[in-house]
């Protein structure tokens, strides 16, 4: 097949993906079978995810970023049991995020940040072997990290953790220092309370975390001083209290603000 024959293909399979999904035509479904990239974002696209996207069987990458899409997210979405990339940010859907979710084996990137999502986040997602970043921030979700990680063992691949501007509530807890694979923790502009637990600073390769605007309490564990790989550590709009001066952090940390600490 020659280099035009195949743009020429690539082509039309886009143009036939745009009709599934965007238009009555459902029929051309039978011509999508082998698509595996569908990559729409930064457009003007409004309307709902149609439950027919569960046909597309060989999908590995769906991005609808940065486009108006609305209304609940299809539990059809689950069928898509090839799916390594799913990219829904900055859109406008709103509802549940489906458990369904959790039936997508290969998944390795959820990107829901910026929408209208509500309720808790399914602890079922915690059983995806290899999803490896996972972005609900900026919705409006409420619960607890304790339940979202209560089923034994999840999220093994887990890196970056991203759940900022929601309503979370509750504490961090102990079993997060579990994650040893986890780099960044994201947990600014929530409503979580209680103190810092001292394994959350023995994450080995904990590299960026934010916990800033929330009403954590209590002492900075000495581990974060110490530890090797903390880039980043924002804690401001808090209560934390510290033995030490908060100027000595500092050489630790690249990026933090204490103007909230009470020495």
């Amino acid at each position: 097949m020659t280099t035009a024959s195949m743009a020429t293909r690539r082509f039309l399979t886009f143009i036939l993906f745009l009709i599934f999904l965007f238009a009555s035509l459902l029929d051309v479904v039978v011509h999508c079978k082998t698509l595996k990239r569908g990559d729409l974002h930064n457009n003007k696209l409004t309307g709902p995810i149609p439950p027919q996207i569960g046909r597309l069987k060989h999908l590995k990458i769906l991005n609808l970023r940065w486009n108006k899409f609305q209304d609940v997210i299809p539990p059809e979405i689950g069928e898509l049991k090839q799916l390594t990339h799913l990219y829904l940010g900055f859109n406008n859907f709103k509802g549940e995020i489906p458990k369904e979710l959790a039936n997508l084996p290969e998944l390795r990137y959820l990107h829901l940040h910026e929408n209208h999502f509500t309720g808790r986040i399914p602890p079922e997602l915690g059983t995806l072997q290899n999803l490896r970043h996972l972005d609900a921030g900026n919705n409006r979700l409420v619960g607890t990290i304790r339940e979202l990680i209560r089923i034994e063992g999840c999220f093994p691949a887990l890196r970056n953790l991203y759940l900022n501007n929601n309503y979370l509530t509750g504490g961090i807890p102990s079993q997060l220092a579990n994650f040893t694979n986890l780099e960044i923790l994201h947990l600014s502009y929530n409503r979580m309370t209680g103190v810092i637990p001292v394994s959350l600073g023995h994450i080995p390769k904990l590299t960026y975390l934010y916990l800033d605007h929330n009403q954590f309490s209590g002492r900075i564990p000495d581990a974060f001083y110490k530890h090797p790989f903390l880039k980043e550590m924002y804690i401001e709009g808090n209560s934390f209290r510290t033995g030490v001066d908060p100027i000595g952090i500092h050489k630790v940390l690249e990026l933090s603000e204490f103007s909230d600490i009470v020495v």
